[in-house]
């Protein structure tokens, strides 16, 4: 090998060592940028040049420097399946949780502005009508307390649809989000697979990239298939949203408001492929969906089996007293007349209006006892402590929805926690450590300065060589 082959060996060694410093300073620039991967330059020994010639046969010959092969990514796939796994089951979970969470506040319990408050003071109302039957007063604090629990009531059923209705704009938001979350991923697969192709660095873009699947695994539990040329799949439901440069797009179809009788159960279909669902368990736009669905079981959806139980509250409410109130006589000596009634073509929960409009038409006493006799009332003014009364009832729902409720929010506390565990522990391995980047750009500063101390030696041996050869003893 020649002197001026030796210039080229140091030459590499100030390029190699030129991309590590810049690489280095890439790290530092995006050390807070989110989602940025830490980069190292890849380097390997340049081989020696083959010997020529029988006299050159038995000559050692030096290699020819460093290659710098690759600015290689340093992100781990084991690390990156166990972020978009917990991002999945983290997004169900809190989805479920903040729709429970809803429905308990709406419930204002235990509290003076709730149903079993109002409850107490309409059984105590019937109590001192029985001790005063012939007050007009009375009786009207008695029809104005009821006329204010059947509108608790109402009001509480109400909430629920704007519940559902404002919960079902969220997954057509989250569908739209999904669908340009996979747009993009395509467009970025095209992009990295001609980058590469071309022999350029697409690290940048993969970060993009598996920001993006880590979003849509988030929203709909999507799991990932590298292929070979640089492009990946995304998964979801079995299906593939995203297939190297192309994306299936979803649609939101099902009924759009809590009472839509012509509506079928909300759901995530194929744009392409009308009726075909898209089979999700985790995400928030499965969790979403949950608690989207129809009441019905142990698989009803939590708002429609909340405005079922209002409704069977109000049912066994208006039966229970009407019941009673149907033994008793008015003061006119009308017997087998309701307190409550609903509203036909209305849900109990919507519909349920007192009936009476003034004392006479409470029948507080017994048939044929007077005109003034509160025996009834008092009968009445019992029924909240009486086994399978409305308050029972009620205090029932209450109870098992605190209970899904702190159930939900200890399942979604665990799952943030395991979310957060697992973008930790990728961050630790891909993300930027100021004091490591110091220490490589001090190296790679103290490796530009030897090449270029090799440099210089090789430059004064040639000029002495060239310049000086034949001078001595002029």
């Amino acid at each position: 090998m020649s002197t001026f082959g030796a210039l080229n060996t140091a030459f590499t060694g100030l390029s190699a060592a030129r991309a590590a410093m810049n690489t280095a300073g890439q790290n530092i620039a995006n050390a807070n940028t989110e989602g940025y991967t830490r980069q190292r330059v890849t380097t390997s020994a340049a081989g020696a040049p083959a010997n020529v010639g029988l006299a050159a046969s038995n000559r050692p010959a030096a290699g020819q420097g460093v290659n710098v092969d690759a600015i290689a990514r340093l992100g781990n796939a084991f690390a990156d399946f166990r972020v978009r796994t917990a991002a999945a089951q983290a997004g169900y979970s809190s989805a479920r949780a903040e729709a429970l969470s809803a429905i308990e506040t709406n419930l204002h319990e235990p509290g003076a502005d709730g149903i079993s408050s109002q409850l107490h003071t309409f059984w105590a109302n019937w109590g001192a009508v029985a001790n005063q039957p012939d007050s007009e007063a009375v009786a009207s604090v008695l029809l104005e307390n009821a006329s204010v629990l059947t509108g608790k009531i109402a009001a509480g059923y109400a909430a629920l649809e704007t519940q559902w209705a404002t919960t079902r704009g969220t997954v057509d938001t989250m569908a739209a989000e999904l669908n340009s979350s996979a747009s993009q991923v395509a467009a970025l697969n095209g992009q990295i697979r001609s980058t590469q192709a071309a022999g350029g660095s697409a690290n940048e873009l993969i970060d993009q990239r598996a920001k993006l699947v880590t979003s849509i695994a988030s929203l709909a539990g999507g799991t990932v298939r590298d292929n070979s040329d640089g492009t990946l799949d995304v998964v979801v439901g079995g299906n593939a949203i995203v297939s190297g440069t192309t994306h299936r797009p979803v649609k939101v179809t099902g009924a759009s408001r809590l009472d839509d009788p012509a509506g079928s159960p909300v759901r995530l279909e194929w744009a392409n492929r009308p009726g075909q669902a898209v089979a999700m368990d985790s995400g928030r736009l499965a969790g979403t969906l949950s608690v989207l669905a129809p009441a019905g079981g142990a698989t009803g959806g939590a708002i429609a089996e909340a405005a079922k139980a209002y409704d069977e509250f109000a049912t066994t409410l208006a039966t229970t007293v009407n019941t009673a109130h149907q033994n008793g006589s008015t003061r006119s000596g009308a017997t087998g007349t309701d307190f409550f009634i609903v509203l036909p073509g209305t849900h109990p929960a919507l519909g349920l209006t007192v009936k009476p409009t003034n004392a006479s038409e409470l029948a507080s006493g017994r048939p044929g006892a007077g005109a003034y006799d509160g025996s009834n009332a008092d009968l009445i003014s019992q029924v909240g402590t009486a086994e399978g009364s409305p308050d029972e009832a009620w205090s029932t729902f209450v109870t098992s929805t605190g209970v899904a409720v702190k159930s939900e929010l200890l399942h979604s506390s665990f799952d943030e926690a395991a979310s957060a565990a697992a973008a930790q522990a990728q961050v630790s391995g891909a993300g930027v450590d100021f004091d490591e980047e110091n220490v490589n750009i001090l190296a790679a500063q103290r490796a530009y300065q030897a090449a270029a101390r090799v440099m210089s030696a090789i430059d004064e041996a040639l000029d002495v060589l060239i310049n000086r050869t034949g001078l001595v003893g002029r």
